[in-house]
């Protein structure tokens, strides 16, 4: 039995993985990542960079990408649930200004992989959300880019979670058409 299920979503390259848990009465072992079964599925990456996070009810983070050192991202949720999105921005994809969103939780252990030409953001639906990814580039600060999390013509469907809390920085991100960003 292969220790991945690798589900292709609507925009080409995104893909919902779901690990196979082994467990007993003493909890359970999963494999988050093998750079083998990833490559055998076509999902050539190879990550230099593992992030965290802890977040709280409503918090908004995103949509976040880097201009010119676009980086793959294999996102998932240690503790708690997130919706989890990513907004295709490139230029010659059929797909370019569309998201996929999925639910991601500590108990569901689902994961999320981005490629690169991306725009990137969860939201925490949980009372409160760890949250860590591998990436396949450095992160360089002069480097970031961001588009608002509600731009119209994205149209993403977040889920309602009361009021929601931005950084200063996502707050004044343009759209999608004020940015022009393209990959």
């Amino acid at each position: 039995m292969g220790k991945f299920v690798f589900e292709k979503t609507n925009i080409d390259g995104v893909y919902i993985i779901t690990p196979t848990l082994f467990g007993d009465e003493r909890g359970y072992f999963m494999e988050t990542y093998s750079e083998a079964d990833f490559k055998e599925a076509g999902l050539n990456y190879k990550f230099v960079q593992d992030n965290q996070s802890s977040s709280k009810k409503g918090v908004l983070r995103g949509l976040h990408f880097q201009k010119t050192h676009p980086q793959a991202k294999l996102v998932r949720v240690l503790k708690g649930e997130v919706f989890d999105v990513a907004v295709d921005l490139r230029k010659d994809s059929p797909t370019y200004g569309k998201w996929v969103g999925t639910l991601l939780s500590g108990e569901n252990h689902k994961q999320l992989m981005i490629p690169r030409g991306f725009a990137h953001g969860f939201m925490v639906v949980s009372d409160h959300a760890e949250f860590a990814y591998k990436c396949d580039d450095f992160y360089h600060p002069e480097d970031e880019g961001g588009i608002m999390y509600n731009d119209p013509d994205i149209a993403i469907d977040w889920p309602d979670v009361g009021e929601l809390i931005l950084s200063e920085k996502d707050q004044k991100h343009p759209t999608l058409k004020e940015s022009k960003i393209e990959f």
